[in-house]
């Protein structure tokens, strides 16, 4: 199911803890950030490791703010992180 999200709209990084492979930073994993462009559509990196051909997955670049990420972030309050991240492991808030 394709959810083609647009820029500027709010995601949430699914809370999943898969056996395998995965491509998605378990730091990650409940918190929400903002799509700031859409990549393209790609081969699932997670079925790849497994010499596995399956359906190509979009891929959207999403910004963090680093205080969301960590409580204790001592920088400034305006720093974010930019992750790539495939379109199934993303949810709409």
């Amino acid at each position: 199911m394709t959810q083609d999200f647009g820029n500027g709209e709010r995601v949430r990084v699914r809370e999943d803890f898969p056996i395998g492979h995965f491509r998605t930073p378990v730091y990650l994993r409940g918190k929400t950030g903002v799509v700031t462009r859409k990549l393209g559509v790609f081969a699932n990196p997670e079925l790849l490791a497994y010499a596995i051909e399956g359906p190509k997955k979009p891929l959207y670049e999403v910004r963090f703010k680093q205080t969301d990420l960590w409580p204790d972030y001592v920088g400034s309050p305006y720093d974010t992180l930019h992750v790539d991240i495939y379109e199934h492991w993303l949810e709409k808030t």
